[in-house]
């Protein structure tokens, strides 16, 4: 996109200089720093060398004034090969800046990309957001308003077909609602955390399959629960709704006779909780992206399952919100397996 392109431009330029201002200072303290020690070794030397002259003739010493012939050439020569190491050592430094400053070029650009690449991804998610809830909400409004217009459109209508279009409308009301109720809660764990106190993990389970059989998909669907006891330090709330969403998940993929298989264990300091369908599984061009926000899968749009994509983005925030995760997967023999790690 030419926004994330310009501005990535625009960062690259700011690390650019931000490492050009660190090398110039960085060479600027080094040469100053060389020349400091060049000098101070001469003078050393210099020092040296006229106590050493001063042996073999009758002047008075005095380090501040060459008196000696030989101090005189070896002042000359010392300057000389100073100014030749010192001219080496300054296109050193000039070498050692250009690649340094070519290196963080290259550098600055690539860090940029990865400084926005999340952003970028965010407002990718967003726009993606935005155009499918706006499909879910265009939705139940334009089938309403045809049906009304169709209905109206009818010189004569009895009792029981006004009923039946009415109850219609509350289906997509009813509809409407459910979205507006997720988008809400999606929101409110999105904000952070949420109070905590110890539960007795096979009651959330309970709940949550009672909750699931009044369902008349999960009719004929059998819930198997393997859940061995303990108490866990979570939100009781939230994390029945969050089971719940597993579980309907689990019902709407899974054969309508099949079973559902809930199981839990403690594993080291953590308690693993896993719900796993017998359905075809989640493709893998599909995995990375089911805890995404209004994201369905090709099987996933089909009428027979109804939905908006909500819940399991709303059970990945509500697992967050419970310092839990949430990761989906296959099992080995099929079906989908999501795994609740809870601290």
């Amino acid at each position: 996109m030419n926004l994330f392109r310009s501005a990535r431009l625009k960062l690259t330029v700011f690390y650019f200089a931000v490492l050009a201002v660190f090398c110039l200072l960085l060479t600027y303290g080094v040469h100053s720093f060389t020349n400091y020690e060049i000098a101070r070794g001469e003078d050393a030397q210099r020092t040296a060398l006229h106590q050493l002259f001063r042996q073999y003739s009758d002047e008075t010493y005095d380090p501040t004034v060459v008196l000696l012939p030989g101090d005189q050439t070896y002042a000359t020569t010392q300057e000389q090969q100073s100014d030749a190491t010192l001219a080496k050592l300054n296109r050193d430094f000039m070498w050692m800046d250009a690649v340094l400053l070519a290196a963080g070029a290259v550098l600055s650009y690539w860090y940029a990309g990865r400084t926005l690449k999340p952003i970028e991804e965010a407002h990718e998610q967003q726009k993606r957001f935005t155009s499918d809830a706006s499909h879910e909400l265009r939705t139940p409004l334009a089938s309403m308003r045809l049906e009304n217009e169709v209905f109206l459109r009818a010189k004569h209508f009895s009792e029981a077909e006004a009923r039946e279009q009415i109850a219609s409308n509350l289906e997509e009301v009813d509809r409407l609602e459910k979205l507006a109720t997720n988008l809400l809660a999606l929101n409110r764990y999105e904000q952070g955390k949420v109070a905590h106190a110890p539960v007795v993990i096979s009651q959330l389970v309970d709940e949550a399959v009672a909750q699931v059989q009044r369902s008349p998909l999960a009719a004929k669907v059998k819930f198997k629960q393997d859940v061995a006891a303990a108490r866990v330090d979570v939100n009781r709330e939230s994390l029945v709704e969050l089971l719940t969403i597993l579980l309907d998940n689990a019902v709407k993929y899974g054969p309508r006779t099949g079973t559902v298989e809930i199981g839990g264990k403690l594993r080291d300091d953590h308690y693993v909780l896993t719900v796993r369908d017998h359905g075809p599984g989640i493709t893998d061009e599909d995995l990375p992206h089911v805890f995404e926000r209004m994201y369905r899968g090709d099987k996933a749009r089909s009428s027979a399952v109804a939905g908006h994509g909500i819940g399991l983005s709303l059970a990945r925030q509500i697992a967050k919100a419970n310092d839990a995760t949430l990761k989906a997967g296959n099992a080995p023999k099929g079906g989908a397996v999501f795994t609740l790690t809870l601290v």
